[in-house]
């Protein structure tokens, strides 16, 4: 009986990541091509989308103007500049031009002892708030997308020679990726 156990462990190990991410790709795919009205062709709508977005990025790059006035009207919106303004951020830090989770560290989280947490310096001082002391280190959470932000002494603070994407991963996934 324990064999069985665990060969039915061992198969849910082997097919549960892949039936998981299977899923979750076919599930955007639908919403993606569910967006656009189109029965009978399966693929056209995720087409369109990804002409669409090609096609903006192609605009924005042309137009830039434009697009930092629709900019400035979003932030002038109550609650609406909020939103915009925070998804832009968090767009930004990890697509943009500037990509804020590139510095990965490890930080002492208790005085006198050896516990570290693996994070990502976004400020180097945070002098915004008269501490410049301070830098601004981001702990994404594992298992989740979601994360926290603790300003923290610069002596806590190692840099960790490691690729970020990897740190990210490692991180996300409770420590079970290989670093």
């Amino acid at each position: 009986m324990k064999k069985i156990i665990g060969y039915f462990l061992r198969g849910l190990l082997i097919l549960a990541p892949v039936t998981i991410t299977v899923y979750l790709l076919f599930a955007f795919f639908n919403w993606i091509n569910g967006m656009f009205v189109i029965d009978g062709y399966p693929g056209l709508g995720l087409a369109l989308m990804v002409a669409l977005l090609t096609l903006m990025g192609y605009i924005g790059s042309q137009v830039r103007p434009f697009i930092v006035l629709g900019e400035r009207i979003l932030n002038r919106l109550p609650v609406v500049n909020i939103i915009y303004s925070s998804i832009k951020d968090i767009f930004d830090a990890i697509l943009g031009e500037e990509q804020k989770f590139n510095t990965p560290v490890l930080v002492k989280v208790f005085a006198g002892t050896e516990c570290y947490k693996l994070g990502f310096i976004t400020q180097e001082s945070m002098e915004a708030v008269n501490r410049p002391d301070l830098v601004a280190v981001y702990f994404p959470d594992s298992y989740n997308f979601s994360g926290e932000l603790l300003l923290v002494p610069r002596e806590n603070v190692l840099h960790v020679d490691l690729p970020s994407a990897q740190v990210m991963k490692f991180v996300v996934s409770g420590g079970v990726a290989r670093l």
